[in-house]
């Protein structure tokens, strides 16, 4: 990110070349987890406050590198802000120790509309 205050706000632009990942895919997020809220100026431009970078951050490591599926993502979350049981890596799996079939294929959905998205600005940009 840009040299910036650590408690400034940051543009959708900043956040998304910090966390290498797309701005669609933060704004899918904003639709997926309730408590990011980045602030909206005129026009709908979006202001991350630091604590919703942290926030992202942790969305992002929950997705990509421990595996979590959304739906767990948001139990996890919403169970460690909410001071709920669970938190660890498990948070948001069933009894079983699996979550259900459903969550997993409309999971598995989402991400691949996320990734032909990606694949499209990409293809997009090359053709530009």
């Amino acid at each position: 990110m840009t040299q910036k205050s650590s408690d400034a706000f940051r543009t959708i632009s900043e956040v998304a070349e910090h966390l290498d990942i797309p701005p669609h895919v933060l704004r899918f997020w904003e639709t997926k987890f309730t408590t990011l809220r980045p602030l909206k100026r005129s026009g709908g431009r979006r202001y991350y406050r630091p604590d919703d970078v942290a926030l992202l951050e942790r969305i992002r490591d929950l997705l990509y590198k421990e595996g979590f599926t959304i739906k767990g993502a948001q139990k996890h979350i919403s169970n460690r802000q909410g001071g709920g049981p669970g938190g660890g890596p498990g948070a948001g799996i069933g009894m079983s120790g699996q979550v259900p079939a459903g969550d997993r294929l409309s999971e598995a959905l989402e991400s691949l509309n996320v990734a032909r998205k990606s694949l499209t600005a990409l293809r997009g940009k090359l053709r530009g």
